[in-house]
């Protein structure tokens, strides 16, 4: 049985941070999303919505497309072109995770099981690029150029993210830089740019683009940076998730490394056989949580995602406070406490 990773330096008393807050002030314009994403989901091929809406409905936040209703309305937005927008970086997402958990030969995505599972790899991959084709169909139908440019090169970096970490895969010789390097494209790219459309549809100057491109960034990483320290810990289960997943799949992640280097002979010899051989027991992913506690590589991880939080608090500096700048500075504060 693993065993629990504390994840400590919690915020005691404190109210727990929330999204609840922007959720509120962007309901309207979400329930929007939602309703252009269901009528773009359909298709004379049954497979299709049936596949596409298992993991839409499967209980994700919506955190990506609310950073571009969010962003727009940061700006003083008044328009609707927004709403399909936030659509389209819904469907680029959720592509992603289609093509991911078969590349990664997931069972369950916030515990329900994947769509590779249910419907197989073939399908799960066309219907993801069905998802990105219906992306594309919106950034076309928008017509700026500019946000075609901004989302069709963040498509482009995602899946040059997938393919560097499937080259960092099962190797520990891995550099703290070339992790960054991965989650910065694999999950940032595209918090950038969804918050750096909202800035362009509201026609803002450029120096607000590329603040809220930074704010989305920053975000970005100190999300996966504690998804990544979550896979470790036993919260991850009260979230909807495998403890484990990554361990399993031999993915080298902040956590592992920091435990790596910090490890005698004897530990490294363990991640060499768990990870680069993946030659694993049952009792292993408990040996690797002790491990990982022993070092403080989980904490440490954290606080490397508070580093980029504090960067993406930073770049929001430039907007004039109010409700919805407190609520976009919520959202990094609930996408770092969620480790505890």
């Amino acid at each position: 049985m693993a065993i629990v990773v504390p994840l400590s330096g919690g915020r005691g008393g404190r109210k727990r941070p929330s999204l609840d807050p922007l959720l509120h002030l962007i309901e309207q314009d979400l329930g929007a999303v939602n309703r252009v994403i269901l009528e773009r989901m359909t298709s004379r091929v049954e497979l299709i919505p049936q596949l596409a809406g298992h993991l839409i409905a499967s209980g994700g936040k919506r955190l990506r497309p609310m950073l571009t209703l969010a962003a727009a309305r940061l700006c003083g937005y008044q328009g609707a072109r927004h709403v399909l927008l936030a659509a389209c970086v819904e469907f680029i997402h959720t592509a992603t995770l289609l093509h991911d958990d078969v590349v990664d030969e997931s069972d369950l995505r916030r515990g329900s099981a994947t769509a590779n599972v249910v419907w197989g790899n073939k399908a799960s991959v066309l219907v993801g690029d069905f998802l990105f084709s219906r992306a594309f169909q919106l950034m076309v139908e928008d017509g700026s150029l500019e946000v075609l440019r901004i989302l069709s090169g963040a498509s482009a970096v995602i899946a040059e993210g997938e393919v560097m970490q499937l080259v960092t895969s099962n190797d520990l010789a891995t550099s703290e830089d070339a992790y960054l390097e991965v989650i910065s494209a694999k999950t940032a790219a595209l918090f950038a740019a969804a918050c750096r459309v909202g800035a362009v549809v509201a026609e803002r100057p450029r120096v607000e683009a590329d603040a809220l491109e930074s704010y989305g960034r920053n975000l970005g990483i100190a999300f996966q940076l504690v998804d990544d320290a979550l896979d470790y810990s036993a919260r991850q289960a009260t979230l909807g998730k495998t403890v484990g997943d990554d361990f399993r799949e031999g993915k080298i992640t902040l956590p592992v490394l920091l435990a790596y280097r910090r490890g005698d002979s004897e530990e490294r010899a363990f991640w060499r056989r768990t990870l680069e051989d993946v030659d694993q027991s049952e009792a292993d992913l408990a040996t690797a949580q002790r491990l990982l506690e022993r070092h403080n590589a989980v904490r440490d991880t954290v606080e490397r995602a508070r580093h980029y939080g504090a960067m993406a608090t930073d770049a929001l500096a430039l907007f004039g406070d109010g409700e919805l700048k407190r609520a976009m500075l919520d959202a990094i504060e609930f996408s770092i406490e969620r480790a505890y």
